[in-house]
Order: C-alpha cells, then structure tokens, then sequence
C-alpha cells in the first residue's frame, strides 16, 4: 500500500508554501479556540462557517483573527479541499490539567491543541502508514534533527491518543499509535525564508502579522507588549487565565505586568522578527 502524504498546516507562509508547491493527499488544519465572547470572532457568516467546518462551537481563536481568512484563501488558491480539525479549547485544556498552566517546561498546548486532534483524525480515517510534512526551512535543520532524534525504531513518531471508550462507557481508552513518519521537503529543497516571502507578494492569500497565539509565551516580553497594543483583548484573555489558575505561562513577568507596561518609544510592525517570536514547537 502506498504511503498517504499529509502537509500539516500552521495558517502560516511556510506551511502554506509547502501546500502550494508540494501537493498532498491530505492538507490538514487545527485550529485553537478560546471561549472569551470579548474576542468574539467578528464575521458571523464566516464564524459559522467555521463551526461548520470543525464540528465544533466556535467563539474566538486564540491565534490572529486573519488565519481564519488565511485558510479559506489557501484552500482556493491551491484548489484543493482542507481538513479543519479542533481539539478542546484551550480554556477546557487548562482546566483538564487541573489548573496548571503550560509554559515551556510543560508545553502540553502545543500537543493537545495541535497534534493529537490530527492524530485522532489520521486514526481515524487513514489506513496503513503516513508521511507527514512540515514546514521546517532550510535553516531549521536542528529542529528536524531533534524530531528525527525521537522516532521510534520504525522510523515514526509516536502519539498517544483517544481510541473509543471502555466497555463500560465511563473511560476513555488511550492507545499510542504511530502517527507519521516526517518529511521536510523546504530543507531537502534548500529553501529559504527570502524565497517563501517573494513567492507569496502579490498572491491572493492573506496572512497574520505573526503567526501562532497572540500570546505565546515563546515571545519576547516586548514583542508581547506590541501585541497587547494590537490585540488587548486577547492579550487579556491570557492575562486573566494566568490569575485564575495555577502557576504562570512565563517564569520572568507576569501579563498583566506585560500589559501594563509604557513604552517610552513607539514599536512598530518592522521592528520585529521571527528570532523575537519563537515557535510553538510545531
């Protein structure tokens, strides 16, 4: 049986350049949700489109509202159909680790909200083994030297997910599967960030400011200070997680902290990078 291929999608330029130029039998979507009605995603046409989409309700999502529109253009730019999946929201994450935050000691986000709602669906509805690409660049070899590090003795990752319920119907029943075998075609292909900006001016695709959660911890304090004067209401959504639960999501300075914070100069869009942001491990 031949492999399936998969391009696990971020909404970001990378991932979506691997969509474009390296077509896939499947091209697959997570989106994280919060449940603050503040961050209320605007469009309601388009919000229940989503909902449509991932079977799921649908208030806000913790990322820039544009990965929503990002999405929808990708898919027609590409011509082809993209799986949206879900996980719990974010807020139902937290509370299922008892209260405890993720941080990056513990960066059990990544993992609930990203990686086992497409392992769930790969289970599901795929048979025999998958490779699954991601979007590592050219210059991103050491990330790919540490997933490659972790693979199993088949030469897969491995996840351990939900597979049905007990007998009796009262508890889940975990399973760890192989999930997928990676592939890193931007690195095979030497490709750098330059090119991936050049290929996407001027395409009908729109995209975030910064890719991943508005509040990624991953960020630097100062970045996430620009991003309070940008997206203050879900900066605060972060803001209050952090006081009613367990622990903080940064070790150095609390949000609210972050959030109240003068500038003494005015930051803009082009002062930042990449190198500032982070990444959520994807």
């Amino acid at each position: 049986m031949k492999m399936k291929t998969i391009n696990s999608l971020s909404g970001g330029k990378t991932s979506s350049y691997i969509a474009a130029n390296h077509p896939a039998d499947y091209d697959v979507f997570s989106l994280v949700r919060i449940e603050d009605e503040r961050c209320r995603f605007p469009d309601e046409k388009i919000r229940q489109l989503v909902e449509d989409r991932i079977q799921a309700p649908f208030i806000a999502t913790a990322e820039d509202d544009t990965i929503i529109y990002t999405m929808l253009d990708l898919e027609q730019y590409i011509g082809r159909e993209i799986t949206w999946l879900t996980g719990p929201t974010f807020d139902q994450v937290i509370e299922n680790a008892s209260g405890y935050l993720p941080n990056k000691i513990r960066r059990f986000c990544t993992s609930e909200m990203k990686t086992k709602p497409i392992a769930e669906w790969r289970h599901k509805n795929i048979r025999g083994d998958v490779e699954m690409r991601f979007g590592y660049r050219a210059n991103e070899t050491g990330r790919a030297k540490r997933m490659i590090e972790g693979l199993n003795d088949n030469g897969m990752t491995e996840v351990k997910i939900i597979v049905g319920r007990t007998k009796n119907g009262n508890q889940n029943k975990w399973q760890t599967i192989e999930y997928c075998k990676p592939s890193f075609p931007l690195i095979d292909s030497n490709v750098y960030k330059d090119t991936i900006e050049e290929y996407w001016k001027d395409q009908p695709v729109r995209f975030a400011y910064m890719n991943n959660c508005v509040g990624c911890w991953w960020r630097s304090p100062m970045l996430l200070s620009h991003m309070n004067s940008k997206e203050p209401n879900k900066m605060n959504w972060f803001a209050e997680t952090e006081e009613n639960n367990k622990g903080t999501f940064r070790s150095d300075v609390t949000y609210r902290e972050i959030m109240k914070w003068k500038r003494q100069i005015k930051l803009f869009d082009d002062d930042f990078n990449e190198c500032d942001s982070g990444y959520c491990g994807l």
